[in-house]
């Protein structure tokens, strides 16, 4: 450890302090960025003026900042506590940098880089990210009502995906649950995108709304009528023991099932197409996972990327296989809070093309949340007569190649519009099990089995 601080000492005051010891011979000498990324401590001298860009290529590298610059006011200081992230050093005490460097213990030091990653990555990474930041706090500056406290800029997504106009409580974002220590939401309100018409109280929807009221968690049932044909009327709907409210879409769009309507009232949504096929257990299984993980999306329908190499481009795929990184919103728990940043955070040219195309706000929303969470979704399995039937209601969806190439270019066109691959694939499955075996049917046929 104390080599490698030496050598990074080394290095920085060769090229800093020391004209006659030229970058060229350094270069020479040492590789930059091995040498930066092998270091635990990175000193930032002041450059020809009070600061230095040695200090965001020490950020980029998670090698902690030794800020040597007496006045210099660090960037975005006004809301990042950078006391979290970097030493502040006084360079006119040069001598005392390293016994205060071998005083930092490691749980700091592991803070310390983990912070560095934090704010690199949410304000720095990007002169988009710089700007968006910039005007961010003007913003805060202008309406102070609603600006963002340092908790929400200094913890994990960061400011850029904490809008203020949602709310300035910390309580409120699903991210910040753990770290205050708040509780999830005990109930959750299912919303059913319609676009077909009722048919009748055989119909699939009636089924679903029957199986999801009878939830001990439910709430309440939200009704996107998306559909081209009249509203039918209230006795047309079936009688569920918790409110069922019928919002009839203005814009009849793929992006309009995200929208933050008033209407939800519990932080946990569970969000269904009009023919998925669920069983109450299916969906109370499902509710108690999200409440361990109330800030990524949980549910049953699970797809993949993967890297095309030949074609230079991501790829998309519905097989079954052992990993994952979307669960598809036909079927999936999430919080409420990204139906907001859904539809204010998302550059209307995406919603856009998702509506043109009706296709892929799946996806997006897949895209939105791993962004936020750095982490994938989280896929609960479901009985074999559910895969069975979704498959066979939609293979004709799903087999469509034009539906399929339309999914491969929106993959590829998120991933432009955020600047990388924001899906993380996982192999994690989360199975009741009596979902699995026949145990409780075979203690009602052999009711005995206990005495054995």
């Amino acid at each position: 450890w104390e080599h490698r601080f030496s050598l990074t000492i080394i290095f920085h005051f060769g090229l800093c302090l020391f004209p006659l010891y030229s970058s060229e011979k350094c270069t020479k000498m040492f590789d930059y960025q091995e040498l930066l990324h092998n270091s635990t401590f990175c000193l930032v001298p002041r450059g020809r003026r009070l600061g230095s860009f040695r200090f965001l290529e020490a950020l980029q590298a998670a090698c902690i900042p030794v800020i040597l610059s007496n006045g210099w006011e660090l960037p975005f200081s006004e809301v990042i506590d950078w006391r979290k992230a970097a030493i502040i050093g006084d360079e006119r005490l040069l001598l005392q940098v390293p016994s205060i460097t071998r005083s930092v213990g490691r749980d700091r030091i592991l803070a310390l880089r983990q912070q560095t990653q934090f704010l690199w990555d949410a304000y720095f990474s990007s002169v988009a990210k710089i700007v968006l930041t910039t005007l961010e706090i003007i913003q805060d500056r202008v309406d102070s009502l609603i600006s963002r406290n340092r908790l929400l800029w200094n913890s994990l997504p960061g400011g850029l995906y904490a809008l203020p106009q949602y709310s300035t409580d910390a309580a409120q974002f699903p991210f910040y649950y753990a770290l205050l220590g708040k509780s999830p939401s005990q109930q959750f309100t299912a919303v059913i995108h319609m676009v077909t018409p009722l048919q009748s109280q055989i119909s699939p929807v009636v089924k679903l709304i029957i199986a999801v009221a009878k939830s001990k968690f439910c709430a309440q049932i939200v009704v996107l009528w998306n559909c081209d044909k009249p509203l039918p009327p209230r006795n047309k709907w079936p009688s569920t023991s918790v409110p069922l409210t019928v919002i009839e879409g203005q814009t009849k769009t793929m992006s309009s099932r995200f929208f933050p309507h008033d209407a939800i009232i519990t932080d946990a949504v569970l969000s269904l197409d009009e023919d998925s096929v669920l069983s109450t257990n299916e969906v109370d299984f499902a509710f108690t996972v999200w409440q361990s993980f109330p800030e990524r999306i949980v549910g049953y329908p699970a797809r993949s990327h993967y890297w095309d190499s030949s074609r230079s481009r991501w790829g998309y795929t519905s097989k079954w296989t052992n990993e994952y990184s979307m669960v598809l919103t036909g079927a999936a728990f999430y919080h409420r809070y990204y139906h907001y940043l859904f539809t204010h955070y998302i550059p209307a040219s995406l919603l856009t093309m998702v509506d043109r195309i009706a296709n892929c706000e799946d996806i997006l929303m897949n895209f939105l949340v791993s962004a936020v969470t750095k982490q994938p979704p989280i896929k609960v399995t479901q009985k074999k007569q559910y895969k069975e039937t979704m498959m066979t209601q939609v293979s004709s969806r799903w087999a469509d190649p034009d539906h399929f190439a339309q999914r491969q270019s929106c993959m590829n066109a998120f991933s432009h519009w955020l600047g990388f691959m924001p899906l993380v694939h996982s192999q994690m499955r989360l199975d009741p099990v009596l979902f699995r075996d026949q145990v409780s049917i075979l203690r009602k046929k052999y009711r005995d089995i206990e005495r054995l």
